[in-house]
C-alpha cells in the first residue's frame, strides 16, 4: 500500500491543533501495560518505534504525532504486524503533552526520544517549535527516576536550544554522547548520516 501523503509542516498554533486530547489509557492500548514505556515525541510515520517494538519487545512504545493521517497509518501497520506493545496517538505535544500522559502510572515512563523535530527556521516561527519549557517540565514530572531522554537533530542552532532547555532543569543530568544509544535509527538519521552530515545528540538522565 502506498504511503499516506501529508503536508511536511503544520502550524501547531492553528485552531485545529489546539484541541485538548483525552488522557491516554495505557490499560486499553497495551496487552501488558506494566512494561516500561518509551515515548517518542514527533514520531512522524512511526517506523522507529515499529522497529524498536520488534528489537526490544519487553517494552511498550507510544508515539505522538501532530499529523493525524500519519497516526492512522502507523496504527494500521502496527496492527497488521500484531504489535500489541505499540500505539500511536494524535496530539499537539507542544501544547498538550501534559494532558495526554497525565494518567500514566508512576514509574512506567522510562525513556523519551525527541528526534529531528521541525526546526521552524524563520525567527517569527520560532514559537512553533515543539520543545519548550512546558514540555521539559512535563517530561521531568512523569519520567521515572533514572529514566532517559534522548534528543537529536541535524540543525545545530536547534540542538543548542533544545539541549539548553533540559540543562536548565536541575532534575536532569547530561550525559555526553556522539552515538544513538538505541539499536534502531530513524529514517531521517540514516539519510543525514548517508550524506556525511553531522547529527547533534544529547542524552539526559533523571
Amino acid at each position: 500500500m502506498p504511503r499516506v501523503r501529508v503536508h511536511q509542516h503544520v502550524n501547531p498554533l492553528s485552531p485545529f491543533y489546539r484541541q485538548e486530547p483525552r488522557p491516554i489509557d495505557i490499560e486499553s492500548i497495551f496487552a501488558d501495560p506494566d512494561r516500561p514505556l518509551l515515548l517518542d515525541l514527533g514520531c512522524a510515520r512511526g517506523r522507529f518505534l515499529l522497529r524498536m517494538s520488534e528489537a526490544e519487545p519487553a517494552w511498550n512504545y507510544l508515539g505522538v504525532e501532530i499529523r493525524h493521517p500519519l497516526v492512522d497509518e502507523a496504527n494500521r501497520i502496527g496492527a497488521e504486524e500484531g504489535r500489541t506493545n505499540l500505539h500511536y496517538e494524535f496530539c499537539n505535544a507542544m501544547l498538550w503533552l501534559g494532558q495526554l500522559i497525565k494518567d500514566i502510572p508512576d514509574g512506567i515512563l522510562q525513556a523519551v526520544t525527541i528526534q529531528f523535530p521541525d526546526p521552524w527556521f524563520k525567527k517569527r516561527h520560532a514559537k512553533r517549535r515543539m520543545v519548550n519549557e512546558e514540555m521539559v517540565e512535563t517530561i521531568a514530572e512523569h519520567l521515572a527516576p533514572l529514566g532517559r531522554v534522548f534528543v537529536q537533530t541535524d540543525i545545530e542552532t536547534l540542538a543548542g536550544e533544545m539541549f539548553e532547555l533540559f540543562r536548565n532543569d536541575s532534575r536532569f543530568t547530561e550525559i555526553e554522547t556522539d552515538a544513538n544509544p538505541f539499536p534502531v535509527k530513524t529514517e531521517r538519521e540514516n539519510a543525514v548520516e548517508d550524506k556525511g552530515l553531522p547529527v547533534y545528540r544529547c542524552l539526559f538522565h533523571k
